[in-house]
């Protein structure tokens, strides 16, 4: 079981969808993952839903407001010590603040920073939530991957920032067509990083997020009957197969099937 009751800091430990429609959103990703929602009060503001597998919070969604742009999207979150001293070292990176630091109630402290190559990310100072109590299992988060169209520039921000190490896989194990790197935490496998161009026409920088599917033919054929779109077609990796779809309200995220050590 991939239980968490902690994360080192620099480690991906939480992600949430800002949607359009949170009811909808509810009933696909309820549909494909078997989430459980409890809707959490938040002041002047839309209830944030955590999904939980198990009664393990495994990620969560809210309905953006009028007030917040961009379409609905999968944000990514990183553990830090300090979230304020991480958001000014960020900035004199070159990265932008687009929501400056700030308490989440009794939960944690968080900003919201992008990137200086156009990807957005989130980093949290947890205080009573850790973030995702369960991960790599069927139906929650496996892998966060960064598409970039500066992969230089990506791994000079992100050492300098979270300590991340950048290893490029080899020709071989990629059949020699496309790039990729794999991002360690110290020792640990954290993410992944591909270039844009790889990412299909029209692709934005992002941090994708992967989430585990025990058989990721049903999954993807489950896509379709909730209403959501398939981006890429299941396609074999050294490690699995992977997917990438699209909801109903627009957020893409992705399936991995294949071996995660717990």
């Amino acid at each position: 079981m991939g239980e968490r009751t902690s994360y080192a800091p620099g480690t991906f430990s939480w992600t949430d969808i800002a949607t359009s429609d949170s009811a909808g959103a509810k009933s696909f990703y309820g549909g494909l993952f078997g989430w459980e929602f409890e809707d959490m009060p938040v002041p002047d503001a839309p209830p944030y839903a955590m999904a939980r597998i198990g009664g393990k919070a495994v990620c969560a969604l809210y309905e953006r407001s009028a007030e917040q742009p961009g379409p609905p999207a999968w944000l990514s979150y990183v553990t830090v010590e300090d979230a304020d001293a991480t958001a000014s070292r960020a900035r004199e990176l070159g990265a932008t603040a687009i929501s400056e630091p700030f308490d989440v109630l009794e939960a944690g402290r968080m900003a919201v920073l992008q990137d200086p190559t156009g990807a957005v990310f989130a980093i949290w100072q947890p205080l009573q939530s850790i973030g995702a109590e369960l991960v790599n299992d069927p139906g929650a988060v496996t892998l966060n991957q960064l598409n970039t169209g500066d992969p230089q520039a990506a791994e000079r921000f992100y050492s300098e920032l979270f300590g991340w190490r950048f290893d490029e896989v080899p020709e071989a194990e990629t059949g020699g067509e496309q790039r990729y790197w794999g991002i360690f935490n110290g020792e640990r496998l954290n993410g992944g990083m591909m270039p844009l161009e790889q990412a299909g026409p029209g692709a934005p920088p992002a941090w994708l997020v992967y989430f585990t599917a025990a058989d990721l033919d049903s999954s993807v054929a489950r896509i379709g009957q909730l209403g959501g779109q398939i981006m890429l077609e299941p396609t074999a990796i050294q490690s699995g197969r992977i997917a990438v779809a699209q909801d109903p309200q627009g957020a893409v995220f992705a399936l991995f099937e294949g071996h995660v050590d717990p």
